[in-house]
C-alpha cells in the first residue's frame, strides 16, 4: 500500500489528524519545522534592512526643501530692499539700514543676527548694518546718483544637518541684486 501523506518525507512528527493536522497541510508545516524554501519573515528582514536608508533619503530631501525655502526668501528678501534702495535716493542718509531692515521685514523666518550685509553704491563698497552720514548728499547717500547701479549682497549661513551629519559644514546662501538708481 502506497503512503498518500504528502508530508511523510518531511522530518520531524507526523501530522495528526484533526484541525492542527489539516493547519499543517494547508500552511506547509508540521507543528513548528519549517520545509526547505520557505520565506517567512524575508520581507521584514529586507525591510529593517532598508530603513535606515529611506528614511535618510526622506529627510534629506526635506531638509534640501528647507534651505530651499530659505534661499528664495532671500533672494525674495534682497530683492524687495535693492528696489527700495534704488527709488530712496535723496530720502535717506543710512542706506545700509534701509537696506537691513528691508531684508529683515520681508524675511521673518531667518535669523536676523545671522544676516551679512554688502553694498556696492555705484563703485563705493559699503558692508553692514549701518552707514549713515550727516546728509543725503554726502558718505554713503551721497553715492546713490541717479542713474547709477546699487548691488545688494546678503549672505545667509544654511544648516544642511542630517542625524547629526553635517556633509556641507561652509554651506553658505547668498543673494546678489542690482538695480538702477532712480
Amino acid at each position: 500500500m502506497r503512503n498518500t501523506n504528502r508530508f511523510a518525507a518531511v522530518p520531524g512528527p507526523r501530522v495528526r489528524s484533526g484541525f492542527l493536522g489539516r493547519l499543517g497541510r494547508t500552511y506547509g508545516r508540521t507543528y513548528g519545522r519549517v520545509r526547505a524554501g520557505d520565506e517567512d519573515g524575508q520581507a521584514l528582514v529586507e525591510f529593517a534592512l532598508t530603513l535606515p536608508m529611506l528614511l535618510t533619503v526622506v529627510t534629506a530631501i526635506f531638509i534640501f526643501a528647507i534651505a530651499l525655502s530659505h534661499y528664495m526668501m532671500l533672494l525674495n528678501a534682497v530683492t524687495i530692499a535693492a528696489q527700495s534702495l534704488a527709488i530712496s535716493r535723496g530720502n535717506t542718509t543710512d542706506p545700509c539700514s534701509l537696506v537691513a531692515t528691508t531684508v529683515e521685514a520681508a524675511a521673518p523666518s531667518l535669523t536676523p543676527g545671522s544676516l551679512t550685509f554688502s553694498l556696492n553704491l555705484n563703485g563705493t563698497a559699503e558692508s553692514g548694518t549701518t552707514c549713515s552720514s550727516a546728509s543725503t548728499s554726502t558718505g554713503a547717500a551721497g553715492d546713490l546718483v541717479a542713474g547709477g547701479s546699487a548691488q545688494v549682497t546678503v549672505t545667509y549661513p544654511c544648516s544642511l544637518v542630517i542625524y547629526n551629519v553635517n556633509p556641507w559644514p561652509s554651506c553658505k546662501l547668498v543673494a546678489t541684486i542690482v538695480e538702477a538708481v532712480q
